[in-house]
């Protein structure tokens, strides 16, 4: 990939996706991939049609959406034949979101999980189980699979990038 003419500041840590405009603007699938997608320097609007297999029109809506509930942002520039080309960051390495589907986010990114799982080039590691917990262990649990994730060293840019979707919720009765 061609490296933008400037750095770009790093990203937060972690975004507490709390607002109205974020909850709704994630309840897209394409703009989840987008997302996904943003690599850590960030990526122009051609280089994202061109990964998620869409035209520029569409990317462009996506990112101007994902922008204005400051879910991404805009990063340098670089210059190429005939003009400059935006990037665009996400304004966080990990989105946190609350639970539940009113604004229909939850749906959303599992969707765009269940795409990019069904698009992967390897076998994927998939279990979902359903287990009697207290709520104690449940927070347990919770806080462990949380700090495992936080806790993983990033590999070298020439590494391919893996998903990595952890979730603990109480189950619905039956």
């Amino acid at each position: 990939m061609d490296r933008p003419d400037s750095p770009v500041d790093a990203p937060a840590e972690v975004l507490q996706t709390t607002d109205p405009r974020q909850l709704k603007a994630l309840a897209h699938p394409l703009r989840n991939r987008i997302l996904f997608a943003l690599g850590p320097d960030g990526s122009t609007v051609s280089q994202l049609a061109k990964t998620l297999s869409t035209n520029k029109g569409n990317v462009a809506h996506h990112l101007a959406v994902l922008e204005g509930a400051e879910l991404v942002r805009r990063g340098a520039r670089r210059q190429v034949r005939g003009g400059t080309e935006q990037y665009f960051v996400r304004a966080a390495r990990r989105l946190r979101t609350p639970g539940g589907s009113r604004a229909g986010h939850t749906a959303a990114l599992l969707q765009a999980v269940a795409e990019e799982i069904v698009a992967s080039p390897t076998d994927s590691l998939l279990t979902l189980r359903r287990i009697r917990l207290t709520r104690a262990q449940a927070a347990a649990l919770s806080q462990h699979l949380e700090r495992l994730v936080e806790e993983l060293p990033e590999a070298g840019s020439r590494e391919p990038d893996q998903g990595v979707l952890v979730s603990v919720f109480r189950a619905s009765p039956r």
